[in-house]
């Protein structure tokens, strides 16, 4: 069998009958999601303490109030159900802010949003007594929010642009940053407590938590997959958009609303973890190309099948103690994103 190199199947996919390239990508959606299902089971079953699955299914639907079914149930579902959650929202928020700013290597950051959920938690936390993780969910969310209007404000709000956009992000990003850090030296409590909230990590999941933020990344997943063919269009230039017709205002409006739910309310409950709205969005392209309508949902899929494998081998290798998700899915990441650029073609937007 002869292997195809990158360039010339990417060709071969481009030049295929389109019921061809959609029952391919159709194939590959299917098999991504029963990879899911086996992360999934995965993150029930094994932890600090594995559990077979017989012993997970009886917790699931025979609970007895045991110690085995109450780490089933109440620790690691919670836990199973936010990855899920967080993991579709940064996939989705990650693809998003790529065609928005017709950037591939774009992510939540590029926009200055994890800054303003960071910036506003620490504010919680050093001036307002604000201590549960409960409450650090609205003030992360409505930080995000306010910074992603501050970013559409500045990029030019009608008149905004990729370039803009992604200027204004960096300008929000540092001032925003050197906030923080102003703060967090003058206040140790404050230190302390977002020191492990900055790690990225779903240690602390509960179904408060997810009940909490579901709603905001239900809608957001619902407006980012419906402006697909909007910014398919975006991504063919401003000009050629206006000429199919595509109404840029309302486009770049409503996927920075999309972006802020998903974004905001995912950095909320976990926050900020790094690579995933970054790497499988662009690794994503490499796989159906740049048509947004595959790609959200595949990233939709692929994402949580990231961080929920982070979560399980965070826990695996540090027994009886974990590795946060958010410092695994750098040390994985980082790497693999590194050996993605240098050895294959930039996928294109």
């Amino acid at each position: 069998m002869t292997l195809l190199s990158p360039a010339r199947a990417g060709t071969e996919t481009a030049t295929a009958p389109p019921g061809r390239q959609a029952a391919r990508r159709a194939a590959g959606l299917v098999a991504s999601l029963g990879v899911l299902l086996v992360v999934v089971a995965a993150s029930v079953a094994i932890g600090a303490k594995p559990i077979p699955l017989g012993e997970v299914w009886h917790g699931l639907f025979h609970y007895s109030g045991s110690d085995t079914d109450v780490v089933v149930r109440d620790v690691r579902v919670p836990r199973t159900v936010l990855g899920l959650l967080v993991g579709v929202a940064l996939g989705l928020a990650g693809a998003v802010i790529q065609a928005l700013t017709r950037n591939p290597l774009a992510d939540p950051g590029l926009l200055g949003l994890n800054a303003g959920a960071s910036a506003a938690v620490v504010t919680a936390i050093s001036f307002l007594g604000v201590t549960s993780l409960t409450g650090y969910v609205w003030f992360a969310f409505a930080g995000t929010a306010v910074a992603s209007v501050l970013v559409y404000a500045l990029g030019g709000s009608r008149g905004a642009t990729p370039v803009r956009l992604a200027l204004a992000g960096t300008a929000v990003y540092a001032a925003l940053y050197g906030y923080l850090n102003a703060v967090e030296l003058l206040d140790t409590a404050a230190l302390d407590k977002m020191r492990f909230w900055t790690v990225g990590s779903l240690a602390s999941a509960n179904m408060t938590v997810v009940k909490q933020v579901a709603p905001f990344i239900a809608v957001g997943v619902v407006l980012a997959l419906a402006l697909g063919r909007a910014l398919n269009a975006v991504a063919l230039g401003d000009d050629t958009a206006r000429a199919l017709g595509t109404n840029l205002t309302r486009t770049r409006v409503l996927a920075m609303a999309a972006v802020t739910l998903l974004c905001g309310a995912a950095t909320a409950a976990c926050g900020p973890i790094a690579f995933v709205g970054l790497m499988v969005p662009h690794v994503v392209r490499a796989l159906t190309g740049p048509d947004l309508r595959w790609i959200l949902p595949y990233a939709a899929v692929l994402s949580p099948v990231l961080l929920l494998g982070a979560d399980v081998i965070g826990r695996v290798v540090s027994r009886p103690s974990e590795l946060q998700a958010g410092v695994v899915t750098t040390l994985i990441g980082g790497p693999v994103f590194i050996y993605l650029v240098r050895r294959r073609r930039m996928a294109q937007l």
